[in-house]
């Protein structure tokens, strides 16, 4: 059975389903990256073998065997990567990006620059993103946690209309995306070029949808962050509104998403619910819904 080698520093993050862990260490007088993916069994999710679903388990291997974001514009991958695979899953081995303190306008142009990238004609790239996120939540009955709070009538409206909205993003121009751009994925920089990392989730996707991932961990605020976007994004690719839509909605169904997975870790506990809303599990959440309130504010119009 695979473990990881003694003296290896473990990594916090790592939450896919498939990813056993995340390790730091010096190999050759390489300082890299060690992750490990475990093969789906019979009895996990088929979704992770699903090779358009946003969990395929064996993307982030792929994209670094196949070499297809070490060029892109805008956004690129680490140079070196090693693949090793056995029977029980796959270790990637990649360099490691230091910390460039990249601004969110940055971030947010770099993105623009690769929504106009070209990847080929490549099978395991993932799409519908959003909605298979909100199938996740639907099949759990949807926001129930967020039945419970003030936001409720809200929650429920929005609720009722995610097929529209889903249907309209998907009305838009479809372009290249990170699928998972936090800050914490979007780390390096080489003169114009951002280094990304994580790449499990790239795929297609709205215009603009890379951008409402990121707006929910940016300082920046919306507004700025879509200049920078555009500024960036390929002449006639898409619209300011365009954008405006694929990444508020993006944006508002992901935070109430995350909340309401957060009340609900929380909600069965004894105790009155709004009594939790201050667990250090819960008040991120909270506090990054209540900083899009004008964006669920433009849903609603």
């Amino acid at each position: 059975m695979w473990q990881p080698q003694p003296g290896w520093h473990a990594m916090p993050g790592g939450t896919s389903m498939s990813t056993v862990g995340i390790w730091r260490t010096v190999l050759d007088d390489r300082p890299v990256v060690v992750k490990r993916f475990a093969a789906p069994s019979e009895h996990d999710p088929a979704e992770l073998s699903d090779r358009r679903h946003f969990a395929y388990w064996r993307r982030a291997a792929d994209v670094a065997s196949s070499g297809l974001v070490t060029a892109t514009p805008g956004l690129r991958g680490p140079l070196d990567a090693v693949v090793d695979e056995d029977l029980d899953g796959i270790t990637l081995i990649q360099d490691w990006v230091e910390d460039a303190a990249n601004s969110g306008l940055f971030a947010a142009n770099a993105m623009g620059r690769f929504a106009g990238a070209d990847l080929g004609p490549v099978t395991w790239l993932a799409r519908d993103q959003l909605r298979d996120r909100l199938a996740r939540v639907e099949r759990r009955g949807g926001w129930k946690a967020l039945d419970r709070t003030t936001v409720a009538d809200v929650a429920d409206h929005l609720w009722r209309r995610r097929h529209a909205f889903l249907d309209a993003i998907d009305e838009l121009t479809q372009v290249p995306q990170h699928g998972d751009p936090v800050p914490a994925n979007l780390p390096g920089r080489e003169a114009d070029e951002l280094i990304a990392i994580d790449w499990g989730m790239l795929g297609h996707g709205p215009v603009g949808a890379d951008l409402g991932y990121y707006v929910l961990s940016a300082r920046e605020d919306f507004e700025p962050l879509v200049d920078s976007y555009l500024m960036g994004l390929p002449a006639g690719l898409a619209s300011r509104e365009e954008v405006e839509l694929g990444a508020r909605v993006t944006a508002v169904y992901t935070v109430l998403n995350r909340a309401d997975w957060a009340l609900a870790r929380v909600a069965g506990g004894e105790g009155a619910l709004v009594a939790k809303y201050r667990h250090p599990s819960v008040a991120p959440y909270l506090r990054a819904l209540q900083r899009q309130f004008p964006l669920i504010e433009a849903l609603l119009d």
